[in-house]
């Protein structure tokens, strides 16, 4: 199965970024080219009922899959960056991390009031960075039609929070 094969070459660094947080690394992944393209046909194949407008991807890690994802069904990807990162108008939310806290940012013009948005992001944990990103989505009228991560800290409980957008989350691998 697919999770056990991306499980296999997930590098998990110890007390990054701070002590205590075991921190599950996909860029190991990003040296198996043919496990990234199984990663978007099982994907692409979850989401095949979804209607889907766009992807939204999570700075950073979320643009490496989410693009590709978006690439492969044909629909538009739109970044959601760190505060100051986009040059042009954007909508901002406040959100707290694990570890800190954070703001968030789209540009303002890129979604469509009625649009059905996929948030893919490389790691689910206590959900804060996709409520992020389901509240800007909101905030210009569209809908979160679903999510896809690549890794689910299930302990966490990061999915609980989520429902309140769309029941329908996809984890490739869970812990």
């Amino acid at each position: 199965m697919i999770d056990k094969e991306i499980n296999s070459v997930l590098r998990e660094i110890k007390d990054f970024p701070k002590k205590g947080i075991n921190f599950k690394d996909i860029t190991s992944l990003l040296l198996y080219p043919k496990l990234g393209s199984k990663i978007l046909d099982f994907l692409a194949e979850k989401l095949n009922s979804t209607k889907l407008d766009a992807i939204v991807g999570v700075e950073s890690r979320g643009f490496l899959f989410g693009y590709a994802l978006a690439m492969k069904l044909q629909i538009p990807f739109i970044p959601a960056r760190k505060a100051g990162k986009l040059p042009g108008l954007v909508v901002q939310t406040k959100y707290s991390l694990e570890y800190g806290q954070a703001m968030l940012e789209v540009h303002k013009n890129d979604i469509k009031a009625g649009w059905n948005i996929l948030i893919h992001d490389d790691l689910l944990a206590t959900g804060g960075t996709a409520v992020a990103a389901s509240e800007l989505i909101k905030m210009l009228g569209a809908n979160v039609a679903g999510y896809a991560f690549l890794i689910s800290l299930k302990r966490l409980n990061g999915d609980k929070k989520l429902t309140k957008f769309s029941d329908n989350i996809i984890s490739l691998v869970n812990y």
